[in-house]
């Protein structure tokens, strides 16, 4: 499946999950995803941003390594069905949104949380979203780069 429609479908359901083991449940599949998409960069991708890509599938693993995985169903996970990469831009803008909603997410149970040990998990995971998205900011800062120096060659060529 495109990345698109899975980050699409990430969103909606961190958006509709209540509760806080689901919001949990949400936020470590939208890390899963944000791993499977820096490992397909890394592999796929243009070369200027595979050592960034390497750095969001390295943080976004830690993300869901702090977590408690979700007890899902074979082929649930969102990261699983990951496919294909169409627009590598529109997803990075569109991960890096997710990223951002994930942070928010675990401010929320955090600040509400009734036990150390959750708390403690959702600061090592928004510590782990923050930094996925500053690489997600990073390789779009590179993709940006790369399109102003293709512009002249083009309009020379």
């Amino acid at each position: 499946m495109d990345a698109m429609r899975l980050i699409l479908a990430s969103r909606r359901a961190l958006a509709g999950s209540g509760e806080a083991p689901a919001i949990l449940a949400e936020v470590w599949q939208a890390q899963a995803l944000a791993q499977a998409v820096g490992s397909r960069i890394a592999v796929t991708g243009p070369p200027e941003l595979r050592g960034e890509a390497l750095g969001l599938t390295e943080l976004a693993g830690r993300g869901c390594g702090v977590l408690d995985a979700p007890d899902l169903d074979p082929g649930a996970s969102r990261a699983a069905q990951l496919t294909e990469l169409a627009d590598e831009r529109r997803v990075l803008l569109c991960l890096g949104g997710l990223l951002g909603e994930v942070g928010i997410a675990l401010v929320g149970i955090a600040s509400s949380a009734a036990d150390e040990r959750t708390y403690w998990q959702c600061m090592e995971a928004i510590d782990a979203a923050d930094e996925s998205r500053d690489r997600v900011r990073e390789m779009l800062r590179k993709l940006a780069a790369r399109e102003e120096a293709v512009l002249p060659e083009r309009e020379a060529g």
